[in-house]
Formats: structure tokens, C-alpha cells, sequence
């Protein structure tokens, strides 16, 4: 029997859809949970899997066209008259939570050896989405035995990239002749960014787009936008992190990044400043309970901000997994509407294309953002215990705080990012 492929609900809130690009074109082949097509709501940007193996038999939105949910968007039909599998049970969730399964094997490809299919047992067993497996597939890696470094042990792409960048790297075994042997298979090319456009086209942008500029314009008009700079040695993070990493890496799973610790300091100044992570309702202040830390992903097709939820109750690897998993998960296309939602104070990183500071745009409903520039060595005055000066090369980086003049004045602001940079300047805290 045919099986409809229909507008999934991304979450109870989510009426509509718009098809932004299918994956396949009819008559091609499928296989259940590939990437099929992609959407976008007015949340999040998703790419959503077929419900089950066969032939593409019909497309009946085409791209660009927004339906509401659980209209049919497509059929899947029977392969070389054999019946269409069956279909995955009906599901309101993400792509990512799509049950787990190996693909089938093609019907042109020869029949794999045993242990291979022992090893797609084994991938199925793991923690991970099925963009995750088919990358591993591709380049031959055996999901059960690596760390995944996501929510709950996730396995995911960055792992995957990563195992095969060190494979790669690593020596190669003495060949038995003089043949050069063959390397390690190269990670997969990360997804690039749009064809450039000719001079003088007119070009209409992205559903993405359209709701980005919208929400600037919007906050623009909502906060009284307010910046203050702060100049910040970062000279013990940068060694701290150097000399760790490598172990972080291999313990966790995970790679050791910047990000964790501007937001465990942020974390600290909030709880000092609480107002700083609170909200207006109405002519009243929202103060929240926890620090729901929002954390801009920059993406070739735009720009989301996936929440940490409850960031002040977790240590500094967990702030790390998590960090790493919404930014995995941003750029896969596997968040949900939930990850992008409740966010009380947002951090962004315009430093890492070179950037020496941004004047982000405060990111509604919150009062405050803050932006980390790039980390770039610099001579500066030191004071030594003794109280002598001398002119030293350090790693610094320069904090920006966007905040809402109509219930931040400048002197909280600036108390704040005290803290931020006494918290940075003097770090103390194990990460594991």
C-alpha cells in the first residue's frame, strides 16, 4: 500500500509549514528515516525523514508552499512491485526522535558481509540520528565504540567528524611493499553555503529570514538598546584550556570549547544580578527561577538561538554537552520547537569569524545579551603582587552587554560585567 507523507506538527503550538527544499525528486528511491524534504515554522528549520522505504511516487506541495499540518505532501509508492515497508509510527516529534533503524541495504548494492550487518545491529542500539548513522556508514565507523558527546551519550555528527579527522591523522600501519597505503577516508564536507546569485537578481528571502528580520525590527522597537564594553584577559583560560583539551577530549568525548566559560560566568553575574535574566510583563518584572541560557548558532541559512534550559544547574561539563548538542543539532536541522523557546538571558559570538566586538540586538522577551569577541594577543600593563607595572603579551577578549534601558541602568550593567570579567580573569572552577 502507498504511504502519505504529511506536514508533521513540530509542537503543539505549530500550525504551518513551508516546504523549503525536497531532498529527493519522484521516482527515486527512499529509505525509511532518510532525509526526505525540509520545512520551516515560524520556530525552527527542520529536515524531516520518510516515513518508510519505496519509491518517491508523487510530490504533491512542491517547494516554496505552505500547508497546514498533517496535509499530504507527498506519496511513497511500492519498489520493483514488491509492498512499501511500513511506515513509522505516526509521530509529533523532531526528526531526531524518529525511531532508530538501519537503512536498508540497495537493491543494486551487493549484500554485505556478515559483519557488517552485525555492526549496523550494533549502530542501531546507539544513542543518534539517522543522518549521524548514514555518515558513519559512508565512512566506515562503528558507532558502538565511540563517546557521544550529546544529551544522554548521544552520538553525534561532530563525533562522527571527528573520530574520522583523528583516524585520518593518525599513523599509518608499515605497508607490506612500497605502495603508498591508501589514507583514511576524509570527514565529510560540512554543508556549504547557498550558490552565490548573479548582480541583479532579485532574489526572495527565506522563510528564515523573513522571521529574523521581523524579530529585529521588533526588538528595536520594544527595548531601549544600551551597550557597555568590557576588555577581559583571558591569559589563564587560554592556558588552562590548552593544557586540558587533548585529555578533556578523550575522557568526555567531547571537544573543550570557549563557549562553556562565558556562560558559567554570565551564570554567576546573573545570580548576583538577577534582574539582569528577568523579563517585562506589562508595567511588572519577571524574574525566573533559572538561567535558561540562549546560545546563538550562526547557519549558512541564517541564524537560531537553541536554549540551555536550567544552565545554572549544571557543572561545567554539562554546560559543555549540552552547548555542543543544541549547536550539532542546530546545524543538522533537529531541533525542536521546544529548544528555541524560554531562553532568559542570550549569549552570541560574533569573535569567531574575527570579529573584535558586535552590538547584538537584545533577543525577546530577555533584557539582556551578551557578545564575546574574538580572542587575539595583545600588549598590556600588569601589575605584579608587588605593585610593579610591566608591559606583557595576553590573550584578550573584549565582552559586550546589550541591555534594556527602561529597567537596566547603566551602573547594574556595568556591576555586572565586573563580575563577568572577575569571574574570567580568575578562574578557579575544575572543568573536568
Amino acid at each position: 500500500m502507498p504511504t502519505d507523507i504529511v506536514m508533521p506538527q513540530m509542537g503543539e503550538s505549530i500550525f504551518e509549514g513551508t516546504i523549503t527544499k525536497w531532498l529527493k525528486k519522484a521516482g527515486d528511491k527512499v529509505q525509511r528515516d532518510e532525509p526526505l524534504f525540509e520545512i520551516s515554522t515560524d520556530k525552527v528549520d527542520a529536515e524531516i525523514p520518510a516515513p518508510a522505504s519505496g519509491i518517491l511516487q508523487e510530490i504533491k506541495v512542491s517547494e516554496g508552499n505552505t500547508v497546514q499540518v498533517n496535509t499530504i505532501v507527498g506519496i511513497i509508492g511500492e519498489a520493483n512491485g514488491a509492498p512499501a515497508a511500513a511506515p513509522a509510527p505516526a509521530k509529533s516529534s523532531a526528526p531526531a526522535t524518529a525511531p532508530v533503524a538501519p537503512s536498508p541495504v540497495k537493491a543494486e548494492a551487493p549484500a554485505p558481509p556478515a559483519a557488517s550487518r552485525d555492526a549496523e545491529e550494533d549502530d542501531s542500539d546507539v544513542r543518534s540520528s539517522p543522518l549521524v548513522r548514514k555518515l558513519a556508514r559512508e565512512n566506515n565507523v562503528d558507532l558502538a565504540k565511540l563517546s557521544g558527546s550529546g544529551t544522554g551519550g548521544r552520538v553525534t555528527k561532530q563525533d562522527v567528524l571527528d573520530f574520522v579527522d583523528r583516524r585520518a591523522a593518525a599513523p599509518a600501519p608499515p605497508a607490506p611493499s612500497a605502495t603508498t597505503p591508501t589514507p583514511a577516508a576524509p570527514p565529510a564536507p560540512r554543508q556549504a553555503p547557498a550558490s552565490a546569485v548573479a548582480s541583479g537578481d532579485l532574489v526572495p528571502m527565506s522563510q528564515m529570514r523573513k522571521i529574523i528580520a521581523q524579530r529585529m525590527i521588533e526588538s528595536r522597537r520594544t527595548s531601549a538598546h544600551v551597550h557597555c564594553m568590557f576588555e577581559v584577559d583571558m591569559t589563564r583560560i587560554v592556558n588552562l584550556r590548552s593544557k586540558l583539551k587533548n585529555g578533556f577530549e578523550q575522557r568526555h568525548g567531547a571537544r573543550l570549547t570557549f563557549m562553556p566559560f562565558f556562560v558559567r560566568a554570565a551564570i554567576i553575574a546573573l545570580q548576583q544580578y538577577p534582574i539582569v535574566n528577568s523579563s517585562l510583563e506589562g508595567d511588572a518584572v519577571r524574574y525566573h527561577k533559572h538561567v535558561n541560557a540562549g546560545i546563538a548558532v550562526a547557519l549558512d541559512w541564517g541564524l537560531i538561538v537553541p536554549v540551555l534550559k536550567s544552565a545554572d544547574e549544571l557543572n561545567f561539563l554539562g554546560l559543555q554537552r549540552g552547548i555542543t548538542d543544541l549547536g550539532e543539532r542546530a546545524r543538522t536541522k533537529k531541533l525542536m520547537p521546544a529548544d528555541v523557546e524560554g531562553a532568559t538571558f542570550t549569549i552570541t559570538n560574533p569573535g569567531q569569524f574575527g570579529a573584535v566586538f558586535g552590538l547584538p540586538i537584545i533577543n525577546q522577551p530577555n533584557v539582556a545579551i551578551m557578545g564575546v569577541g574574538g580572542i587575539t594577543k595583545q600588549p598590556m600593563v600588569v601589575t605584579d603582587k608587588d605593585g610593579a607595572d610591566s608591559i606583557a603579551i595576553r590573550s584578550v577578549v573584549h565582552l559586550t552587554l546589550g541591555y534594556d534601558h527602561r529597567i537596566i541602568d547603566g551602573a547594574l550593567a556595568d556591576q555586572f560585567m565586573v563580575v563577568v570579567k572577575k569571574s574570567l580573569e580568575n578562574w578557579t572552577e575544575d572543568v573536568g
